[in-house]
């Protein structure tokens, strides 16, 4: 039994306070954009393409997978925004870190593993200066990431052509049989559950050739995994960490976050880290997909992230977002890309919806902040 007895002196509590107030909280949840995004988008492309084979286990394979690949790079920027920052470099690093592998493995002999674990140090590294210069220079994140997306590609390019006289390095596949790193970034899992699923009858079979019988989906790609066990590491950061409400303490105000002991500085550095760490996943698994690495790979993704996670819901000014919100502002960035594919839509076109959904999503949130703010 409760008791209706009030503390002496205590204000008298106001109901309709307490509902406005959990309905506000509901109205000004960074992933409400995204989710109502994701269920238009899903309902539009039903109508239009369910005849098309979007919607077979093929169909959602091939969009579940370039999804996959938006969402890896959006994490890190999601986390990188939310601390109040941004990293143009996003895509020059994904094309170095896909060069770093494809020469050390193949021109110079060394064990894959070796080759991947370095693309990763020197990524990182990277990384961590872009976070450093802006700390100690003082100069906006845009100015010095910016500055290494043109240092980062040239150097790229210059080290593939240097090296192999060629900006697209082959043979990684053939390097990497028998590594055992390389499976994790470029092998499929529970493919005899595939397999099984397409001898009874669920799942589509090649028909002819030396792959009779094997079925069309063999199983779920390794990019896949990486993006949902990156996707469940920033949430449970983010939400459930004293390190998440330091990043978004940093991103609010920096300031202010200094004074009650948050080490600004030190969040900023590590999700620049991040960042790359994410980008170098991208690239890592591109290389052992494809087999090879190209000079000019990871052309516009830096911007391809931070429209999935500005539609995501995260505040272009730091300090409010969600890895949820940006997961699934990659997956509408995924779905339309293929969607309009399937429907046989001028593929231009693409970039129109693209457009349009980013303004939309940037009105939705700039709404959102004057609601948090109070402004008008």
């Amino acid at each position: 039994m409760t008791s209706d007895v009030k503390t002496p002196g205590a204000p008298p509590e106001d109901e309709r306070v307490k509902e406005i107030s959990r309905f506000r909280k509901a109205m000004i949840g960074p992933e409400l954009g995204a989710i109502a995004g994701t269920i238009l988008v899903f309902m539009f492309f039903f109508a239009v393409a369910r005849d098309t084979g979007m919607f077979s286990p093929e169909g959602v394979m091939t969009w579940t997978t370039v999804s996959a690949q938006f969402i890896i790079i959006a994490v890190g920027a999601c986390l990188l925004m939310i601390a109040g920052e941004f990293d143009l470099s996003v895509g020059s690093m994904i094309g170095f870190a896909g060069i770093v592998i494809a020469i050390t493995s193949v021109s110079w002999g060394w064990p894959v593993w070796l080759s991947i674990i370095t693309a990763f140090i020197l990524a990182m590294s990277i990384g961590a200066l872009n976070g450093y210069l802006v700390i100690k220079t003082g100069l906006p994140s845009f100015i010095v990431t910016l500055a290494f997306l043109y240092i980062l590609r040239g150097l790229t390019i210059f080290g593939a052509i240097f090296t192999t006289r060629k900006t697209i390095i082959g043979g990684v596949r053939e390097a990497a049989e028998g590594d055992w790193l390389a499976p994790l970034f470029g092998g499929t899992i529970f493919t005899g559950l595939f397999q099984w699923l397409a001898d009874i009858g669920l799942l589509d079979t090649f028909s002819r050739g030396s792959r009779v019988g094997q079925p069309i989906v063999e199983g779920i790609p390794m990019l896949i995994v990486w993006a949902l066990a990156l996707i469940v590491f920033g949430h449970i950061l983010l939400t459930r960490t004293k390190f998440g409400n330091w990043i978004y303490a940093s991103g609010g105000d920096a300031q202010a976050a200094r004074y009650v002991g948050v080490p600004v500085n030190r969040v900023k550095i590590l999700m620049f880290m991040f960042t790359a760490f994410c980008a170098t996943v991208f690239a890592t698994s591109q290389v052992m997909e494809f087999g090879s690495a190209a000079a000019d790979r990871g052309l516009l993704k830096e911007f391809e992230a931070i429209i999935s996670v500005v539609i995501g819901g995260a505040l272009l000014t730091g300090g409010y977002g969600s890895v949820i919100g940006a997961a699934l502002g990659a997956l509408i960035f995924g779905v339309v890309q293929q969607g309009l594919f399937f429907a046989g839509v001028e593929s231009s076109l693409f970039r129109v919806f693209l457009g349009i959904i980013l303004l939309l999503a940037v009105i939705l949130n700039t709404y959102i902040r004057r609601m948090i703010t109070g402004e008008r």
